[in-house]
């Protein structure tokens, strides 16, 4: 019972095993059904002879309905497939492993975070939200960045996006929401987009939707890849220290290696080229030793601060700007290894916001409350009934001894005659344990609430507007020009002008006249009325710019080396050797797969294109250089290139491939030497490469084809 002294024995997995927080590989490992030298079997355990044909009356005869072996294989078959996630059904996942800098335990009693020594288990699923399992993963999307925390005390899920904050602010308006951003009802079109008449309907109705629907035109919303895509916890929940204080926090994750995204060219092509490319740079990045790393930051805001902003910290759709609360990177996250089997790990792994342990708890966020039914009637339609915590993925490290039994699926084994709590015939195991204790049970922050049963929304949540502003204004001038272009594309694909029109006279208008001028142009709109919103708080925070995240340096970039047969071999050697050295990840490719002396190529032009790569060096070599200027292939890729602001470096003969494609004679991230093995050349490209983009080349890039 409560406020009982915790006594509780040591923890003890139900089934049997004893299990630390190291122990989640190993609690997998349990469950690795390995092929090599095994005999095959059916299900139940009976050896196969043969698995070519089916029982039979005769050679030619009717099959025969007694064939045990071949109704198991098809009734499985059959079943094969578990309906795919609402939203965010597209995904990717790593396992990994989270250790604390130093201790928190000044705002929060958390065991994960006490100890630097401590290394806890994770599990990290990246997602689109839109498509189908199998839409594309370069789409304009939120993407979803939820972590399982593998806990001593239990699993912590962290479900969040690579957005701060939401579209709506009350869950009772999330049906709504996906009902309109889903393809429409009548052609399921479009696939993994919001380009339409539905989603811009909605959200035109919807002013709270305005700063989402800024973040979703960003380049957010089309990240290089997941090991540079921020995440956020996106509703405010609470730390809890060992004295019950309670404070207010936010979290972050912050990619290491910087945070970058494509360009909206790149993330169209990409989507028909190699619809699985995050997916495939996030396998192998792992697999080569490229451990995407994240560091974990939270912003804390003392309960009294609690009413000090221009906004309401309940509010999903408004973050805190760092500048107003800085953020305190606390920890970091590895991700080190592979799924084994996608669909027994990727697609089975259940994450929800109400998995918390003691030291985090909740706030009245209406989202967030909602979610809090949602996820568990989400896992218990998918995964076949309430016992999906038993799927090993989801299983966590410490004992889940309890007195539930029984439903669908249940793995664990239940010794003991009493099935229920209090109990004397088990000695009263399991018990409760006292939350006072130091490692005891979990114990519900104590808020004061005391109100009116009421359908209303707080008068706080009422400004739409203002963050919105202040994320614009935060922007680089490339950032804006292509939030301008993609409104534009989107807006564009809206069959309805009214939907059009109210989008920017009544959403637009109100945050920023000039981009709601610009759009109503591109539209052929009349020229927007200034807004009537009334604009509070800070006017820009530089923290928001994606161009502020960019760390320089070419590690784990993918580098394309164009040759041909005849190129110089020794130079490709030595550019091999001094890229790797920096961290990069040099690729030979040519017009066809035939060796460059003795080095074969990885891939051809045509099947490795330069949207695959962050920056392109052409090699010297007369007659590698001359077959190259002769391609129409390689003239492309450098122009494409070129067009997306990539770092480009032409050595000796290799130069011939830029005048063959007519690309300007000076540009800035265009690097050139007479001689094919220039050091000087390869330093300014890594310079320029190392910057991710050369934006000082976006008014040339826009004259040329690609």
């Amino acid at each position: 019972m409560a406020g009982k002294a915790n006594t509780q024995k040591p923890a003890v997995h139900e089934n049997g095993a004893a299990q630390s927080n190291d122990a989640k590989s190993n609690d997998l490992e349990r469950n690795r059904v390995k092929p090599q030298g095994e005999a095959l079997r059916t299900n139940q355990g009976v050896k196969i002879a043969d698995n070519q044909n089916t029982l039979r009356a005769g050679p030619r005869g009717p099959s025969l309905l007694e064939d045990f072996i071949m109704r198991e294989k098809i009734t499985h078959f059959d079943h094969e497939r578990i309906p795919e996630r609402i939203v965010h059904a597209r995904g990717s996942a790593a396992h990994g492993v989270f250790k604390v800098y130093e201790s928190m335990r000044e705002y929060t009693k958390a065991a994960f975070l006490q100890d630097p020594a401590t290394e806890t288990p994770v599990y990290v699923r990246f997602s689109t939200v839109q498509g189908p399992r199998g839409s594309a993963d370069t789409v304009r999307d939120v993407r979803g960045f939820a972590t399982k925390f593998y806990t001593q005390e239990g699993n912590f899920d962290l479900v969040g996006n690579n957005m701060p904050v939401f579209f709506i602010q009350d869950a009772i308006k999330f049906p709504d929401f996906v009902h309109a951003v889903k393809p429409e009802a009548p052609n399921e079109m479009p696939t993994g987009g919001s380009a339409h008449d539905t989603f811009w309907d909605f959200v035109s109705l919807v002013p709270e939707s305005a700063h989402m629907v800024l973040w979703t035109m960003s380049d957010r919303a089309i990240p290089r890849s997941f090991r540079t895509m921020e995440g956020f916890g996106v509703h405010t929940f609470r730390f809890v220290n060992a004295e019950g204080k309670a404070r207010f926090v936010k979290f972050h994750w912050r990619p290491v290696l910087g945070s970058y995204s494509l360009l909206w060219d790149e993330a169209q092509k990409l989507a028909g080229k190699d619809p699985d490319f995050h997916r495939r740079d996030l396998w192998e990045a792992i697999e080569r030793g490229d451990y995407p790393e994240y560091e974990l930051g939270v912003q804390i805001v003392e309960e009294a601060d609690e009413h000090k902003f221009d906004f309401d910290l309940l509010d999903p759709t408004k973050l805190i700007p760092e500048e107003l609360v800085p953020l305190k990177i606390i920890g970091k996250m590895t991700l080190n290894r592979n799924p084994d089997n996608f669909f027994a790990e990727t697609e089975q792994a259940a994450f929800h916001p109400g998995h918390i342990v003691p030291g985090i708890d909740f706030t009245n966020d209406p989202l967030l409350q909602g979610r809090l039914f949602s996820y568990t009637d989400t896992q218990i339609s998918r995964l076949g009934g309430p016992n999906f915590h038993e799927i090993p993925i989801n299983r966590p490290v410490c004992a889940s001894v309890n007195n539930q039994r029984d439903a669908m699926h249940r793995q664990a084994i239940h010794v003991g005659q009493a099935s229920y709590e209090p109990n004397s015939l088990n000695d009263g195991w399991p018990k409760e344990t006292d939350p006072a204790a130091e490692d005891g049970g979990f114990d519900s922050y104590q808020e004061r609430v005391e109100s009116t049963k009421i359908r209303v929304r707080s008068d706080s949540f009422a400004d739409h507007f203002s963050q919105a502003a202040l994320f614009y204004n935060s922007m680089s001038q490339p950032e804006k020009d292509h939030i301008a272009a993609a409104y534009l594309f989107e807006l564009g694909k809206v069959t309805k002008p009214e939907i059009r029109a109210r989008q920017v006279n009544e959403i637009l208008a109100n945050f920023d006249a000039g981009l709601a001028a610009k759009v109503a142009e591109g539209l052929g709109l009349p020229a927007p009325k200034q807004g009537t919103a009334r604009l509070v708080g800070p006017k820009a925070s530089p923290a928001l710019s994606l161009l502020n995240r960019v760390k320089p340096g070419i590690k784990t970039r993918k580098i394309a080396l164009l040759a041909a047969p005849g190129s110089d071999a020794a130079a490709i050697k030595q550019l091999q050797e001094a890229l790797k050295g920096e961290g990069a990840t040099p690729m030979l490719i040519a017009p066809t797969l035939a060796g460059i002396d003795d080095l074969a190529p990885d891939a051809t032009i045509a099947g490795l294109p330069s949207v695959m790569f962050d920056a392109v060096i052409v090699v010297g070599g007369e007659k590698g250089a001359k077959a190259l200027a002769q391609s129409g292939d390689a003239r492309h890729f450098v122009l494409e290139a070129f067009k997306h602001l990539k770092a480009i470096a032409a050595l000796g003969a290799g130069r011939d491939l830029l005048t063959a494609a007519q690309l300007p004679a000076q540009s800035d991230g265009v690097a050139t030497g007479e001689d094919s093995q220039s050091a000087d050349v390869l330093k300014a490209f890594i310079n320029a490469a190392g910057q991710h983009r050369v934006w000082s080349r976006a008014a040339q890039a826009e004259s040329v084809p690609a």
